[in-house]
């Protein structure tokens, strides 16, 4: 007799893609109605803000050293160029010639020492501690992934048609996105 399935990876994958088309789709600073699942939650308030200048955050003088390398890995991916599936490779020192949502993430993570490789978004979900972090708080759910680092969303799905460089790809900005088909969460203390 086949034993059941107890994986629900695959399955939260197609929803979360199926999700993204919907959320994916809305306006950035768009607010959905309750799913009568998860609940948005708002990251807090940092310590202290970082400052963007140029399309890249400078991090807080009070910020700790591994909050500051995962700004200084992000501001490299900064006008790098969107492509569904790049980045997912090995990391190394050079920064990668187009990135998709959630290589973008854990590239930035990867700064920081908190991943030694690339995640999905689907992965990401599991990734870290539940909740938002104190300086960091990764949202993700099955098709989408970004960010919130010392008050900034650092995100692939932001499109500036004034912005220098690619009309997409990982770009930070003070505006926070806001749906309930995103899970929140955070590295241990930060």
């Amino acid at each position: 007799m086949p034993s059941a399935v107890t994986d629900k990876t695959p399955l939260r994958a197609t929803v979360g893609a199926l999700l993204c088309m919907l959320v994916c789709a809305a306006p950035a600073g768009a607010q959905s109605a309750s799913s009568g699942g998860a609940t948005f939650v708002r990251p807090p308030p940092p310590p202290e803000e970082g400052t963007l200048i140029d399309g890249r955050v400078i991090a807080p003088a009070s910020a700790p050293w591994r909050v500051k390398r995962v700004i200084r890995a992000a501001n490299r991916l900064v006008e790098t160029r969107y492509r569904y599936g790049a980045g997912h490779g090995p990391f190394s020192r050079r920064v990668p010639r187009a990135v998709d949502c959630s290589s973008a993430v854990s590239y930035a993570l990867y700064g920081g020492r908190f991943l030694r490789s690339p995640l999905s978004s689907g992965l990401l979900m599991d990734w870290g501690r539940d909740g938002p972090g104190v300086w960091i708080t990764v949202y993700a759910h099955g098709g989408h992934a970004y960010m919130v680092v010392a008050g900034f969303r650092f995100d692939t799905s932001l499109r500036d048609p004034d912005a220098p460089g690619p009309r997409s790809g990982p770009r930070w900005s003070r505006t926070l996105r806001e749906s309930d088909a995103f899970v929140a969460r955070h590295p241990a203390r930060y």
